[in-house]
């Protein structure tokens, strides 16, 4: 586990509580945040009752793209909140 969560560590934006977090959701290496995407991962940590802010939807896309979610245009965040919503109002994931 150490090696994966290196390489979590080695994205953009994540720092060991985030990695944590996205542990705790079962997402372990890259390939998986990036096979699930950054809303799934979101849905999942908050259907779980991990207390995370919209900063944190921006960390894992930043984390996937290699920016700092501070760098992300207005637009992206907002697609971004909008698409977790959506998928948190219909409660479509399977944690």
């Amino acid at each position: 586990m150490s090696v994966n969560r290196s390489e979590l560590l080695g994205l953009k934006n994540l720092g060991i509580a985030s990695v944590n977090i996205i542990n705790a959701v079962g997402i372990h290496t890259r390939e998986e945040l990036a096979h699930f995407g950054a809303v799934e991962v979101y849905c999942r940590i908050v259907a779980r009752d991990i207390n995370v802010s919209k900063v944190m939807l921006y960390a894992l896309h930043g984390a996937l793209v290699d920016r700092h979610w501070s760098e992300l245009s207005t637009e992206v965040k907002d697609r971004l909140v909008r698409e977790a919503q959506a998928a948190l109002a219909t409660d479509s994931l399977v944690s």
